[in-house]
């Protein structure tokens, strides 16, 4: 005779990283504003489209749902915006929002990798410097090898080519504070199935967060020369607090977003 099992049902296994960015309920897109400042970074760096200066290419990498790059088209007028993305979900929902979407991925530098259980795939499926510029916004801390994204990233880009970069500041102002008050910092995350310690309830899997100094450093050291970093606000801070955000983006090391403006060597 077998005794009744009293003990709590065994937890769900872990999804992988891949199936994680797979659901559509992960969001995929930033604030309008991040975007918009981006967008016009790299705008005054291309210049306007006319005679004898045609349309630059740019490749929207880790496009997600493709809101971020419409809003950059908006700014971006007459210059090809390409989105990329290795989530079939996000550039089901991106299509109707770009003109070109392609699916693609870093080889070993994406999240998938990091099991080992799937082999590496030839890289983004571009010829080598093909680009004018690449928009690469809030993906970098979601990789398991951004050293291989970023000289993925340099081989599609022509030389001189810009690198817009975003991705949220690991030292941003409440951070400082909250880690002061022996509080995870927002925007790090320990787990993929709930938020622990921390302010926040959404979770969007984090691997890695940068500061501006670590970011600067980073990406100077993979091939890029750095012309500057700027500030953007954060669309999750609370309404009472967004007047004191948009004032941490005058110094860029305090701000919640850093939006990095490189070129290749």
């Amino acid at each position: 005779m077998s005794l009744p099992d009293d003990r709590p049902p065994a937890r769900a296994k872990a999804r992988g990283l891949r199936d994680f960015y797979e659901d559509p309920a992960v969001p995929v897109a930033s604030g309008d504003e991040r975007s918009l400042r981006q967008a016009r970074v790299l705008a005054k760096a291309l210049g306007p489209v006319r005679a004898g200066r045609p349309a630059a290419t740019v490749l929207d990498v880790g496009c997600g749902d493709g809101s971020a790059a419409a809003v950059a088209a908006r700014v971006l007028a007459g210059h090809r915006i390409v989105g990329v993305d290795w989530s079939h979900d996000a550039l089901r929902r991106a299509a109707p929002r770009l003109s070109y979407v392609v699916r693609g991925e870093f080889t070993g530098g994406d999240a998938a990798g990091s099991a080992g259980s799937e082999l590496p795939t030839p890289g983004l499926p571009f010829g080598s410097a093909c680009a004018d510029a690449v928009l690469f916004s809030e993906v970098i801390e979601h990789l398991v090898d951004p050293d291989s994204a970023l000289e993925e990233l340099r081989r599609v880009l022509r030389p001189g080519g810009h690198l817009m970069l975003s991705t949220p500041n690991l030292a941003a102002w409440y951070n400082r504070g909250l880690l002061l008050a022996g509080v995870q910092p927002v925007f790090s995350e320990v787990s993929l199935r709930a938020i622990h310690g921390r302010p926040g309830r959404e979770v969007v899997g984090h691997l890695r967060l940068y500061t501006a100094r670590a970011l600067r450093e980073f990406v100077a050291a993979s091939g890029f020369e750095v012309v500057g970093i700027t500030g953007a606000p954060f669309h999750g801070v609370p309404r009472p607090l967004r007047a004191l955000d948009r004032a941490a983006c005058r110094r860029p090391s305090l701000s919640s977003i850093l939006l990095l403006h490189a070129r290749r060597v």
